[in-house]
């Protein structure tokens, strides 16, 4: 999407570039040689290899198109921590229905619920950004409305 602010982590970010080297150095040149061995095999109309090579340099050319998007609107998330409210970059403590849990807010790029890491474009980062330690925050998920208590932001 172009114009989006897109926000990572310093370690998110050399992770991407990272991908980006791999994709342009390793896999561009080992799919290519794919490629070109299938040719040799001679009517590409049935040669499922060759289909099959092409359609994988097409899925890396766009992964690296969308990787070169990302990286010209990053913005670097800086620590948030000392923040007296919840900022991307923040941990925040929260607890709803007599459970505690801990989230970090961060970018949808590195967004991965299961481990804690929540975007700020989801429902519940969304709905915490900007409060403070002792709100209370209603969030609303499929299940209905869940209010949770912010207790710590670091």
């Amino acid at each position: 999407m172009i114009g989006k602010t897109h926000y990572l982590s310093p370690e998110g970010l050399e992770k991407l570039k990272a991908e980006l080297q791999e994709l342009k150095t390793v896999r561009v040149r080992e799919t290519a040689n794919r490629i070109e061995a299938a040719k040799a095999l001679g009517d590409l109309r049935e040669n499922s290899e060759y289909h099959s090579a092409k359609d994988e340099m097409a899925f890396i050319q766009g992964r690296i198109r969308e990787i070169e998007e990302t990286l010209k609107d990053t913005t670097v998330i800086e620590n948030a921590s000392g923040s007296s409210v919840v900022k991307i970059g923040s941990t925040v403590e929260v607890e709803a229905k007599g459970v505690k849990r801990s989230y970090k807010i961060v970018g949808s790029e590195e967004a991965a619920p299961l481990n804690g890491l929540i975007s700020n474009e989801s429902p519940m980062g969304k709905a915490f950004l900007n409060h403070a330690q002792g709100d209370q925050v209603d969030v609303e998920t499929p299940g209905g409305v869940v209010t949770y208590n912010i207790l710590k932001i670091s």
